[in-house]
């Protein structure tokens, strides 16, 4: 264990402050990135580069005799440093001395307040729940990689009503923050690092919340029929739709697939539970009630007006997959959910024929598959009687990745 703290200086536009001068002047080693060293003169003597695999950097941290200085951008403990810092040598070893953060830079440079928004990162991993809080939520701040930036991001996004707001190179002398919409961002190149807020404007609340990233729980889920405007019986029960969310699982940075949507209840519920959520319905009706469902609901729902299963063809790969309808094509329906979903499939079937079926063809994809007879009644007064009316029966066959 180290018998000095290390010490953790987030680095913004700013000059150093005395404390944190002092402390950089007096280190034996000073880590940090090329542009940071070279930025503060560090000399080359007692200076390593964080870069790539940081093991070799973190050896001479340790093995470092006198005191040591890592250089960070921004606030480091923000998707930063201190947390790799934290683990390896134990928080009660570092001293951290915060810049800003650029999240709050870059919303600061837009004009906007941003208790309210979801902050989440591509840098160093798969983008693609990134992405999918960013088609979720109306107000998202995304750290972004050099393999995947503004203008991937922008594509991802593109048909979806957003507007972009960029943020590069802060804190550097040719910094710049840009507005824009999906094409024109993505048809541009661009510098980093870069931050950049997703906004989608018509859904940003202007109350004054009290939660950081505006993420409260919805409450109640698997909400009454009535909370749905739905056509002749047409909708998922909501004791079925309960049943069939919990093997769904929806949560932030989901993608779930509602094919042969109908009402839409099951991807607005998946909506409210903070997922993505994309509603497949070849119905004009249907999507025009799906359209007034999810604004009553306050959430984002992607509506894809068209027929599976060549409408599937096209989509971002779902986490979890529901399939409502069961009309032409069901088999290849069933069998491209059953392939593209990273987690798992469930299906609500009334004719006892296509049970045993679709049972197989989630197993052939590679599913663990249960089947479920959901019978569900209510009691009814008959007089001084009480008696069970039955109101929803459904097989529930659902399938889950191993």
């Amino acid at each position: 264990m180290r018998r000095e703290p290390i010490t953790v200086i987030g680095l913004d536009e700013r000059p150093l402050d005395e404390e944190a001068g002092r402390l950089l002047g007096g280190a034996a080693l000073v880590a940090g990135g090329e542009r940071h060293l070279e930025k503060l003169g560090v000399e080359r003597g007692r200076a390593v580069v964080l870069k790539g695999d940081l093991s070799e950097a973190l050896a001479k941290i340790k093995a470092a005799e006198g005191s040591v200085v890592v250089l960070a951008s921004g606030d480091p403990g923000f998707f930063g440093i201190v947390r790799l810092l934290g683990a390896r040598f134990g928080g009660e070893n570092l001293r951290v001395l915060p810049g800003l953060s650029s999240v709050a830079r870059a919303f600061a440079g837009a004009g906007l307040s941003w208790d309210d928004a979801v902050a989440v990162s591509a840098h160093g991993r798969n983008p693609r729940r990134a992405v999918n809080v960013c088609r979720a939520h109306p107000k998202v701040a995304v750290l972004t990689a050099p393999d995947f930036g503004p203008s991937e991001l922008a594509l991802e996004l593109d048909g979806l009503g957003r507007n972009f707001v960029v943020a590069e190179r802060l804190g550097e002398p040719d910094e710049g923050i840009f507005h824009g919409e999906a094409p024109a961002i993505a048809g541009m190149n661009w510098n980093d690092p870069n931050v950049v807020l997703v906004l989608d404007e018509e859904r940003i609340s202007k109350k004054k919340g009290w939660i950081s990233s505006g993420l409260e729980s919805p409450g109640r889920w698997a909400l009454p029929d009535a909370g749905f405007e739905y056509r002749s019986g047409m909708i998922t029960k909501s004791a079925t739709r309960a049943f069939v969310l919990s093997r769904l699982g929806p949560g932030v940075g989901d993608l779930v697939w509602d094919v042969g949507a109908g009402s839409g209840s099951v991807a607005i519920e998946c909506a409210r539970l903070g997922a993505a959520a994309v509603a497949i319905e070849r119905d004009p009706e249907s999507c025009a009630r799906i359209r007034r469902n999810a604004e009553r609901h306050g959430v984002c729902v992607q509506l894809v007006e068209a027929e599976a299963p060549r409408a599937l063809h096209d989509l971002p790969e779902p986490d979890a997959a529901f399939v409502g309808g069961t009309g032409g094509g069901f088999e290849e329906i069933l069998e491209l959910c059953g392939v593209r979903a990273r987690r798992s499939v469930v299906l609500a079937l009334v004719g006892l024929e296509r049970v045993v079926p679709a049972a197989r063809i989630l197993e052939g994809c590679g599913l663990e598959v249960e089947t479920t007879l959901l019978q569900t009644s209510r009691m009814k007064g008959v007089g001084e009687l009480h008696r069970l009316a039955a109101e929803s029966s459904a097989f529930i066959v659902s399938g889950e990745r191993p």
